[in-house]
């Protein structure tokens, strides 16, 4: 029983841990469109492509499905939603299984 609640805890902690990369990532891009912090900042440039490039392969089958909407990119928004939605799903399950 312990083993399932160390699952749960685990998938929690990944879900809480990409929510604050896309957070991240979205400030770090409101920063650099707004040029409170130049683009050729290659500290903060490098940091930004990283979190991309682990973010990226889970956004794009997300955008996808999503419809065009200009400037505004809400794919994050839907993968935040879908990770809290899968945490509390899985949460629940254990739940009734113990």
């Amino acid at each position: 029983m312990q083993s399932l609640f160390l699952v749960s805890d685990i998938i929690s902690m990944v879900t809480s841990l990409l929510i604050m990369l896309i957070i991240i990532q979205f400030v770090i891009g409101l920063l650099f469109a707004f040029n409170v912090v130049s683009p050729t900042n290659q500290f903060l440039m490098a940091f930004y492509q990283s979190i991309s490039n682990l973010l990226d392969p889970i956004l794009r089958p997300i955008r996808r499905f999503m419809p065009d909407t200009g400037a505004i990119d809400f794919s994050p928004i839907v993968l935040i939603l879908g990770l809290r939605i899968l945490d509390a799903v899985v949460y629940r399950l254990i739940l009734s299984a113990a």
